[in-house]
């Protein structure tokens, strides 16, 4: 299918037969990455030191590159609507696992220390986790979008590096001050802040030629290529 280059006013119009299925893989991802992930230490040994990190960075970084993903192919404005969706469904995992967790347990029931221990979360943790992920996301789109034009969609590499070395920096900057500054040391929060951005912008790296493979297929599917060449960029608003 040959691939039409199409701006933004241009796409309300039009209907997508994969859109749907890559909100439901990101929804899916940033969910169960925060859930299952956010909460383990986990350490490995290489060259025979130890490293710490949180679990959930093994996964969570593929949100960034489903929303690469979906900026390049659909634009920022249906981008925009996924990274609300992710941020309602953020909200309501926070707010299930919090009633849950607070039900009485049935009598009989031992299992509710374990279950509060999984999932149990702090207001601040959630906050800065909510906070985090929707300046972060947005932040990743705008960069990702306006590099499109800049680079005339050349060089894709760049913008989805680049998005996410911002992203993934504004979402490091927000979530852990919020969550551990005061908690941890000011030292352990800067290191641990400084290595997981590290280690989350290498796995976008190293994913690289995955993300140029779904890229591709995608545009050769929908046979668009969307340019944000008239798009209103504010991230309040979920018009596409």
């Amino acid at each position: 299918m040959a691939i039409e280059r199409i701006s933004t006013p241009e796409i309300s119009q039009r209907h997508f037969k994969y859109y749907d299925f890559c909100m439901a893989a990101f929804v899916a991802v940033l969910i169960c990455s925060n859930l299952i992930g956010a909460a383990k230490p986990a350490e490995v040994v290489l060259f025979g030191n130890a490293f710490v990190f949180g679990a959930g960075i093994l996964f969570f970084p593929l949100s960034y590159v489903l929303g690469d993903v979906l900026t390049e192919v659909y634009g920022y404005a249906r981008a925009r609507r996924v990274v609300w969706a992710g941020f309602a469904a953020v909200l309501f995992m926070a707010f299930m696992a919090w009633v849950v967790v607070s039900l009485p347990a049935a009598q009989g029931w031992t299992g509710q220390a374990a279950y509060l221990e999984v999932f149990g979360q702090t207001p601040r943790i959630v906050l800065a986790s909510v906070l985090a992920f929707w300046a972060g996301e947005f932040a990743n789109a705008f960069v990702m979008a306006r590099m499109k034009i800049w680079t005339q969609g050349k060089h894709l590499w760049t913008r989805t590096i680049g998005s996410t070395a911002i992203g993934q920096g504004v979402d490091s900057v927000i979530f852990y001050p919020v969550a551990f500054l005061g908690v941890w040391s000011t030292e352990q929060v800067i290191a641990v802040m400084i290595t997981n951005y590290a280690l989350k912008v290498a796995w976008e790296a190293l994913l690289t030629p995955v993300t140029y493979q779904v890229v591709g297929a995608l545009k050769r599917h929908e046979g668009v290529d969307v340019y944000d060449d008239h798009t209103n960029f504010t991230p309040f608003s979920v018009d596409r």
